[in-house]
């Protein structure tokens, strides 16, 4: 039985020391290596090394009583924490280690969020019980109160039975059991059936205790979870998701696949879609990584995790085969920075390492602004920079650095127009005409075709659709995305000689810039779901700089001694807050700070001033028509462009 088993923490729980004790005592590794000693197995990267984080997710294959284990160590740190996600799609099961002196933290609750998301079975191991304020009693209860009422304290070993403890816990949850149980009929070989169903359909979920640093109780954990897994890969329809992408010494793409149905075979030909775009592409190679190294092989069924070379054009994310493409990311960058390099370094280059990069991590969105000559990329923070920067240097051999990063900002309209756009030098001919109206936040663009097609053929109407959502299109404002808007076409008109080239896309763009001319513009900012525990005597501090953070809260639940504020607020006021939280709680303070989307801008007169944009100066957009006349082309502004339009 294959089984694909991702280790997830916030960092510094012990996830890779833990990865390491399951290696040595499955035989797959001779030695356990140690973080501190820069000699761990799966932190197979120098950079991972010498700042003693994961950064990316790497795997091992171990084998335990017959059963095939694919590890996979994710990042811990919160700005590598989009690899984290998209490795969370491929788990059959999930470990989340918890240190028995922090507790609960920040980023636990966001993996938790994520592996709920994902429908993701999981179970608990409590770290560090060797260190002094270790207290697993206090943090099963905050595994109960903060993360699920369904967690149980497992025995030391299932060949022991199970204790009277986690046998009245299971029937209270189980109708099955609970009648057996109150008849005295108890049955250690149905109860633990019902215990494998209920952790698969994620009602329970399990937790034991050790030191990964000591060795103590790790293989004893890793037993108990081995014989109450389960996983079954009987589609023969092929299907699979790439959750990474890397390139190796040669430079060779390798996209990492978790088979979830049939089977490849080197040269099979894979057909899957980029950007509406059908691309077939034949499988060169097959490899099966055990950290750093690995094996070729000529085939590769479901269940299993390999590297598969000849994808050219492939995406970390994409599925293939006859499976959804998977919900939009939870954990997504706010912040934008510029790449800054001297002018002795070619600039071709530059972009070539960004746009591997991006291939590798598509969260970096890397953006090239052809009218500035610049390069920016989107990251979740500065340590994320920090280590760009070295791999940047290291991999390319490229010295580069980056801008202070700044918010990213969206923009959007509050009312409905209509947009009309013209484009007609000489032999060319375009007319397009949108109704442009205020979405739903978090909507994105919508499209919506009502033009007839005895104004425009099908093709020509396709022509306006995708040039809406070709790129992301700037707003007025500060020039930044267009996003949470319904475009519709209502008509458009072409010429059966002079229609040609980009007409179509001249036409939709100064249609889409008309009708903003129009509009109520105004601007989101990126906001932070947070969910803040503090001592009692803190909850004011709390609220009263919650406030002047621009931020809403609802009403404070006391636990105890403890205050759960729970809210949303700018990430411009609070992405430096788990510092200072850090500072006056004395350590003991949690903050969970979790993307929530973009609202209305909290000072969007300031950041509008700030950025000094100028619409007119925008040289890929313009909100004039363009009319020919007497076979000389001729441009009309925005607000007289209507009465010259050529279509009803």
């Amino acid at each position: 039985m294959d089984k694909t088993i991702g280790v997830i923490a916030h960092v510094d729980a012990g996830k890779t020391t833990f990865s390491e004790g399951l290696l040595y005592h499955t035989d797959t590794i001779e030695k356990i290596g140690r973080v501190d000693h820069q000699d761990s197995y799966l932190d197979i990267h120098q950079l991972e090394q010498e700042r003693g984080i994961t950064i990316f997710a790497e795997q091992a294959v171990m084998n335990y009583k017959g059963d095939t284990y694919y590890l996979i160590d994710t990042p811990g740190h919160v700005d590598f924490s989009p690899e984290m996600e998209r490795t969370i799609m491929v788990m059959d099961y999930a470990i989340i280690i918890v240190s028995a002196v922090e507790g609960v933290q920040g980023h636990t609750e966001t993996v938790w969020q994520l592996l709920k998301k994902y429908q993701v079975p999981a179970f608990f191991f409590i770290n560090k019980t060797d260190r002094a304020g270790a207290n697993v009693e206090q943090v099963m209860e905050e595994i109960r109160n903060n993360l699920t009422e369904n967690a149980a304290f497992l025995p030391s070993s299932l060949g022991e039975g199970l204790n009277q403890e986690l046998i009245e816990f299971v029937a209270e949850r189980n109708d099955n059991l609970l009648e057996l149980y109150l008849e005295n009929k108890y049955n250690q070989e149905k109860w633990i059936a019902q215990i494998k169903k209920m952790i698969k359909n994620n009602s329970l979920y399990l937790a034991a205790s050790g030191s990964a640093l000591h060795n103590e109780g790790v293989i004893e954990f890793f037993d108990t979870l081995h014989h109450l897994t389960v996983t079954n890969y009987n589609d023969e329809s092929f299907k699979a998701r790439i959750y990474k992408i890397a390139h190796d010494e040669s430079e060779n793409k390798i996209s990492f696949m978790k088979i979830l149905g049939g089977r490849i075979k080197i040269r099979d030909k894979l057909s899957y879609s980029i950007n509406g775009t059908e691309v077939t592409e034949k499988i060169t190679q097959i490899r099966v990584y055990n950290g750093k190294e690995y094996q070729t092989v000529k085939s590769a069924e479901a269940g299993q995790v390999v590297g598969v070379l000849g994808l050219s054009k492939s995406k970390a994310g994409l599925a293939l085969g006859d499976i959804e493409q998977g919900p939009s990311y939870n954990l997504v960058p706010t912040l934008r920075s510029k790449v800054s390099f001297t002018s002795q370094i070619n600039t071709k280059e530059v972009l070539r390492a960004f746009n591997i990069l991006n291939e590798e991590d598509p969260s970096l969105q890397v953006n090239w602004e052809k009218e500035s000559q610049e390069i920016q990329i989107r990251v979740m923070g500065p340590i994320q920079l920090e280590v760009l920067k070295k791999i940047v240097q290291d991999r390319f051999g490229l010295t580069i650095d980056f801008e202070e990063p700044s918010i990213i900002y969206k923009e959007t309209i509050r009312d409905q127009v209509f947009g009309y756009g013209h484009f007609e030098p000489l032999r060319h001919y375009a007319e397009v005409h949108l109704k442009i109206e205020a979405g739903k936040r978090g909507s994105g663009i919508v499209f919506e075709n009502l033009c007839s097609s005895d104004d425009l053929s099908s093709g020509r109407q396709n022509l306006v659709k995708h040039h809406i959502f070709e790129k992301e299109h700037n707003g007025l404002l500060i020039g930044s995305g267009l996003t949470d808007l319904k475009i519709s076409l209502i008509t458009g008109k072409a010429h059966n000689k002079h229609t040609s080239g980009g007409d179509f896309r001249e036409a939709t763009y100064r249609a889409l810039r008309q009708g903003l001319e129009k509009a109520d513009n105004i601007l989101l900012e990126p906001y932070y779901d947070f969910k803040i525990k503090v001592d009692l005597d803190n909850m004011g501090r709390v609220l009263s700089d919650i406030e002047k953070a621009s931020g809403s809260f609802e009403e404070p639940e006391v636990i105890e001694n403890k205050a759960i504020i729970k809210g949303t607020a700018p990430v411009a006021t609070l992405m430096n807050y788990p510092t200072e939280v850090a500072s006056f709680t004395s350590g003991k303070g949690m903050i969970n700070l979790v993307f929530g989307g973009y609202d209305i801008c909290h000072n969007q007169a300031e950041v509008i001033e700030k950025s000094n944009y100028d619409k007119i100066a925008d040289e890929e957009y313009s909100s004039s028509s363009v009319f020919c006349s007497k076979g000389q082309g001729y441009r009309v502004p925005w607000d007289e462009a209507k009465e010259k339009m050529h279509c009803d």
